[in-house]
């Protein structure tokens, strides 16, 4: 019986084949697994609850015409649903409604995975976007300039572009976050039926790895290649975690090759990505590659005053423009400030004045001054502590120097950031994980033994934590 059931199927496979291109037939049509056929009913097992929705929607006609043709008039359309590939457990819904898989979703399952196959009310899938980062209060500067350009020309026809992908780029609280979402708002109001998604790379990492725990990778590939505007925030967090660059890579070539829009964004040019395969980076220059500055005196006094009438405050002219002189760095630290200054002033029942301004802000200045660290600072305090070039770090060298400031750079980068050893290794010398772990036990172990190595690592800390 299995053998009969394959070679109906293989006939209908023919059809299917003539009728659709070889990329959908590869991601719709060659997963299924052909059942049964009983009492005129032919079932076919499909691999997860997205996939039926997904033939039901787009391919119910082409599979119900194939069937009637290559095996006959009466054939009824059934599906068989993995719920679970662990335990084999499934679900039978006949193929003779497109509103049956609405009707089957509970409303618990609907909210827990947004499903981006389903063509029904938008509301209905999650875009993750928040409305009031807009257009309209993203001000322009020369800072800015190009990249609001950008956004806005890809926010009118998004895909049909030379801007996809839109890489944008620079140091944290330049406006990167509130632009994608100006962009994603933007395309919503004008194609409403259009599937936006804004997603941080920290989050997909963890659907990524949830997904190969629970054996759903496909159900996981599948959802995001179904996306129309794929917006990726921070995706330096991919930085050394090589299997899940891997599956990102088919997304980023199916949504590309299908005309969809993708917009990234990182705290580094793509050339400055280490620990990102080169395919990827390469991908990355394929349209628009734009950096956000920090905001020129002229931008920070707009960004102040937009800021200023939105919470209702009164500041003197003179203390907008001592705040747009001395925060300078980017647009958060500037907000921050004016959040500081409305607190002082309901709690000390004070009026916001140069003196109260004063005092706010060379404490928030205080604040500002204490660098992020990151690996590439930490690597150049350590260089230049040992007396050596920082990209002899990069090197094979087994020089002694060499590997005991590339195992101390990894050491301090593991106690000072937030990056795994994986993410360490990928940009110190292209390294795996376990030499990192090694690298760290190594210098723990020396700290307890030599003085001198001690006093040099005090030695540089002090200047880190400066």
């Amino acid at each position: 019986m299995n053998n009969s059931v394959n070679i109906l199927w293989n006939k209908c496979l023919n059809v299917i084949k003539d009728n659709v291109s070889d990329i959908t037939f590869q991601t719709w049509f060659s997963p299924i697994v052909p059942h049964s056929y009983e009492s005129n009913v032919f079932t076919i097992q499909v691999p997860s609850q997205f996939f039926y929705e997904y033939l039901e929607d787009k391919f119910v006609d082409l599979l119900r015409m194939t069937l009637h043709r290559e095996i006959g008039k009466d054939t009824i359309l059934n599906y068989r649903i993995l719920v679970e590939n662990t335990t084999n457990t499934h679900v039978d819904y006949r193929g003779d409604a497109k509103s049956l898989s609405v009707e089957k979703i509970t409303p618990k399952q609907a909210n827990k995975i947004p499903n981006p196959f389903q063509k029904v009310v938008p509301t209905d899938f999650d875009s993750q976007l928040n409305p009031k980062y807009t257009f309209d209060n993203f001000f322009e500067g020369v800072s800015n300039k190009l990249a609001r350009t950008a956004g806005e020309t890809i926010a009118n026809n998004p895909g049909k572009t030379a801007f996809s992908p839109l890489f944008l780029h620079g140091t944290s609280g330049v406006g990167k976050t509130h632009l994608c979402h100006a962009i994603g708002t933007r395309i919503l109001d004008q194609y409403p039926d259009k599937k936006v998604l804004y997603v941080s790379a920290h989050l997909f990492k963890v659907q990524y790895t949830d997904a190969t725990r629970f054996n759903t990778v496909n159900d996981f590939i599948n959802f995001y290649q179904g996306i129309d505007v794929l917006i990726i925030d921070d995706i330096q967090e991919l930085v050394g975690l090589e299997k899940t660059q891997n599956t990102f890579f088919h997304i980023f070539n199916h949504l590309h090759q299908n005309n969809k829009q993708l917009i990234l964004t990182s705290d580094k040019a793509p050339a400055e990505l280490q620990g990102v395969e080169e395919r990827l980076l390469t991908r990355f220059r394929w349209g628009l590659t734009t950096k956000l500055e920090n905001p020129d005196f002229e931008l920070r006094t707009k960004i102040l005053k937009n800021k200023i009438l939105q919470d209702g405050l009164s500041i003197p002219e003179d203390v907008v423009t001592f705040i747009a002189d001395n925060v300078t760095e980017n647009v958060r630290d500037l907000e921050g400030v004016i959040v500081s200054l409305m607190a002082y002033s309901v709690i000390y029942n004070k009026e916001v004045d140069m003196a109260l301004a004063k005092r706010v802000i060379g404490q928030a200045i205080r604040k500002i001054e204490k660098k992020k660290l990151t690996i590439d600072s930490i690597s150049e305090v350590v260089c230049k502590h040992f007396n050596i070039k920082t990209e002899l770090l990069q090197t094979a060298s087994r020089k002694r120097e060499i590997v005991q400031a590339r195992q101390v750079a990894m050491y301090l980068s593991k106690l000072y950031t937030e990056l795994s050893l994986a993410q360490i290794g990928a940009v110190i010398g292209k390294k795996n994980h376990a030499t990192v772990l090694h690298a760290c036990k190594t210098v723990k172990d020396q700290l307890e033994v030599d003085k001198t190595f001690r006093d040099d690592l005090e030695e540089i800390e002090k200047i880190l934590k400066k």
